[in-house]
């Protein structure tokens, strides 16, 4: 079984960003600390438990972005994929959904998997949209807020369950190929090992030009950006304490419905 696990490098929680100077996307305000997306590490985590229970499976794990963002491909192949691929795009700034989708969809189309994974959703954008529209360009069976799987080869199908509204869970059986977008909680990703670890950062990964994919044009794009504006401003009261109160009795008067 072939297994190819989507992975976004994303900037720390903790970062401060600001507006750069194009006035259309941030930038860290100081010295940058990225990582690998949360939701990602999950997908990692199943793949790599999935190729555990399935004899003769093969991991593989993609990232697209500039060079920093290889690191993630380190970490994954830490934590037990087989190989990583890296399609190189220098664009620092917004890049949609569709775009991202697109070049991983003509990889693939090249190469194809029998189980595509993905985190959900990325946690700076939160869009929730790569994998699905992967899934949609390559015609894969898929599903989205994974929790629960469970790979049976022997008819090349594997069982889901997804989480919806109200706590409940919706059951699915899909036929490979598929994609599953999974949710946080599906299980507890392993800290990598050391010493995989340090055979991943002797390893030369296979690096892409994302523009030799021929991305769609963009559909798409930020006009600008702005800081959020107070839209309240606080009233102080002067006077007696007795003014005080009349006056609070005559402003809570004005906001009232009755």
């Amino acid at each position: 079984m072939k297994i190819l696990v989507c992975l976004k490098q994303v900037l720390d929680r903790e970062t401060v960003v600001k507006i750069d100077e194009s006035g259309r996307w941030v930038r860290p305000d100081g010295p940058g600390r990225y990582w690998l997306n949360h939701y990602d590490e999950f997908a990692v985590e199943e793949a790599v438990r999935i190729k555990e229970a399935v004899p003769g499976s093969r991991v593989e794990a993609l990232t697209v972005g500039p060079e920093r963002a290889a690191a993630v491909l380190e970490r994954a192949v830490g934590m037990g994929a087989d190989r990583g691929i890296h399609l190189r795009a220098e664009n620092e700034g917004y890049v949609s959904p569709l775009a991202t989708a697109a070049v991983i969809a003509a990889y693939v189309r090249e190469h194809p998997y029998d189980l595509v994974l993905t985190g959900v959703m990325s946690e700076d954008e939160s869009h929730g949209q790569v994998g699905p529209m992967l899934a949609e360009m390559l015609a894969l069976a898929w599903a989205t807020a994974v929790i629960l799987t469970e790979v049976r080869p022997e008819s090349s199908t594997v069982y889901v369950e997804r989480e919806i509204e109200g706590g409940d869970r919706e059951a699915m059986e899909l036929a490979w190929p598929a994609l599953l977008a999974v949710q946080s909680g599906l299980n507890k990703p392993r800290y990598p090992s050391l010493s995989n670890l340090l055979r991943a950062k002797k390893r030369e990964f296979e690096t892409i030009s994302a523009d030799s994919l021929a991305p769609p044009a963009g559909r798409e794009q930020i006009l600008g950006l702005g800081y959020p504006q107070k839209s309240r401003t606080g009233l102080i009261l002067d006077g007696t304490p007795r003014e005080k109160a009349f006056r609070l009795i005559e402003i809570l008067r004005g906001k009232s419905l009755w």
